[in-house]
Order: structure tokens, then C-alpha cells, then sequence
């Protein structure tokens, strides 16, 4: 089943990471185009179960006519950072073997010019995994002043010509909408001096406009605390990170999960709540050349897993 759907970035490495037990459960916080959840599915025996969460609608909409009639699947549309909630309906607190986070936007979302995610693609600026609610970039765009543009681009992109490219966009929406992505990519680049980059010059604001509409690392770090409550002793934590701003985040979450509070070192008892949560499995994860040769998006890939303490 997994080969006949698109293959996600370090494949085999989730899998190992995860160790999939037939009977197990499962969480896949970004179904995307069900890559992983049909490789956790196949492992699984009739007992196991997986809860797959995505913001995007069209993915929901794979996933049910893909899956049509698999019990052991539960899908939920919206964002991973209601993972708590939903484990408490299905009565998984404590008891989940382990969860998947691949953060970022997927490749089928990105080969959708109408989706308006990449600037190598003309389409409209949506950027919105969720199609259904949330402001588009475009509509973003057209109000935001300078400030908030430029400090976007600096937080979420670290962009360093983030004033600039803001002051270029918020002068060129006083002549005309910014409702394209070719516009917005046609802006940046010339606002961006130099000539000879290696990428384009739009990339980080185009990542940082779409994080920001989506509120990616608001709900990373939302769902972090919760998958340990979810997860059961020995359960598995694997997060797949695409820049260094989601990395930092869950390296420094596993981090310090890890360390637990420092107490005093004379202290008698340490009570339980004040115990390490989770310990780091390994290593950070990157892609090999064959890989990154087959998927050039594999080249930016870094997992990073960790283990629930009893």
C-alpha cells in the first residue's frame, strides 16, 4: 500500500524510529498524502489503531476515499495542537506507542499552484492549509503595515532584507492587489539586492509569510507538551523539522524534557512530576545523497526521536 502512495522524506528512518507494534497505537500529525500512515497501517494487526490529524481539507479528502472502510484509521481535520483533546475522546492518554510530527508543507501542497505556495509556480496567494477558514496571504498583504510585514519576515523567515522587501511590497499594493504569487516573488527579488543568489531570493519570505498564516510554530510548540502525555513508558517521539526555527524548538523541548527542573542537588525525594519525561534517541536524522538526489526537498530534512520515560 505505502509504495502506491507518494513517498515521504526519511521513509525508512520513521519506521525505525517508531517501531511499530502490530497491536500498538499510533499518531500521524500530518496525514499529507498518507505515506507513513499507510506504512504504520501495514505493520499493524487487527487490534492496532492510528489517529491521523491534517489542517488541509484535500488531504482529509485522500485519506477518506484512500482508506474507505479501514477501522483501525480515526481522521481528524485540523491541527496536530488539538492532539490532547482528541486522545482524551479516544481514551489514548498514557497510552499511545508513538507519534509522528512532520512539520512543514507537503509536496503535493506545494505542487498545487493554486494552493500559492511556491513562487516557482504562478497561482494565487492563498498559502492556507486550511482552505476553509483562517486570512489568505494575499488578503494578509493587503493590510499589514510595513512593521508587521517586515517583522514576519524576520522572525519566521530570517530574512534580512526584511524592511525593505516590506517597504517594497506595502508601496506596490497602493498601485496594485498583491493576489498573485508570481507578484510577490516579482517584488522581493527586486527588492533584494545582488545578483547570483543560489536560491531564489523570495524563498524565506515566502516560508515566513506561510508559517505565519498558519501558525506552524505556534502549534509545534502547543503539541510538543502533549505528545508526552500521550505517549506511554517506551512509546516513541519522531519529528521531522524542514528549518532550523521548528528544529531549535524540538531540540530544545527534548532538551529539556530530558533534564527535567533543576532542583536543588540536596533535595531528599524528588517527586515524580519533577522527574525526566523523555530521553533523546540517537542522533539528528538527515537524508542521504541517494535520497537527497531523488528528493532534493530531503535535503533540508532533519528527524530528530525521542523515548518516553516510565
Amino acid at each position: 500500500m505505502a509504495d502506491e502512495l507518494h513517498r515521504p522524506v526519511l521513509f525508512d528512518q520513521v519506521l525505525d524510529a517508531l517501531q511499530v507494534k502490530p497491536d500498538g497505537l499510533y499518531i500521524d500529525g500530518t496525514f499529507g498524502r498518507g505515506g507513513h500512515a499507510a506504512a504504520v497501517l501495514e505493520r499493524l494487526g487487527v487490534h492496532g489503531q492510528l489517529l491521523a490529524f491534517d489542517k488541509d481539507p484535500e488531504a482529509l479528502d485522500f485519506a477518506a476515499d484512500r482508506f474507505r472502510g479501514e477501522s483501525r484509521l480515526h481522521l481528524r481535520h485540523g491541527s496536530f495542537g488539538n492532539l490532547g483533546t482528541v486522545v482524551s475522546e479516544l481514551d489514548w492518554e498514557g497510552r499511545v506507542d508513538g507519534i509522528l510530527l512532520d512539520l512543514g508543507v507537503s509536496s503535493p501542497q506545494l505542487d498545487d499552484a493554486g494552493r500559492g505556495f511556491s513562487f516557482l509556480k504562478d497561482g494565487p496567494l492563498d498559502m492556507r492549509m486550511n482552505t476553509q477558514s483562517g486570512v489568505s496571504a494575499s488578503d494578509w498583504l493587503a493590510s499589514a503595515s510595513d512593521k508587521d510585514i517586515a517583522d514576519v519576515l524576520w522572525k519566521y523567515g530570517e530574512e534580512r532584507f526584511s524592511r525593505r522587501i516590506a517597504r517594497s511590497i506595502v508601496n506596490a499594493r497602493e498601485e496594485n492587489p498583491i493576489t498573485t504569487t508570481s507578484q510577490l516573488a516579482g517584488l522581493i527579488a527586486a527588492a533584494v539586492p545582488g545578483h547570483g543568489h543560489k536560491r531564489h531570493p523570495a524563498t524565506k519570505s515566502f516560508q515566513a509569510i506561510r508559517i505565519f498564516i498558519n501558525q506552524e510554530l505556534e502549534d509545534l510548540e502547543a503539541v510538543l507538551p502533549q505528545t508526552v502525555d500521550a505517549l506511554a513508558p517506551g512509546g516513541r517521539l519522531a519529528v521531522i523539522s524542514f528549518h532550523s526555527l521548528e528544529d531549535r524548538i524540538v531540540k530544545r523541548f527534548i532538551r529539556d524534557q530530558h533534564r527535567g527542573p533543576q532542583l536543588p542537588p540536596d533535595l531528599p525525594v524528588i517527586p515524580d512530576r519533577y522527574r525526566p519525561r523523555l530521553k533523546p534517541v540517537g542522533k539528528q536524522i538527515r537524508a542521504d545523497e541517494k535520497e537527497i538526489q531523488a528528493n532534493p526537498r530531503a535535503r533540508s530534512a532533519v528527524l530528530r526521536v525521542a523515548e518516553r520515560l516510565a
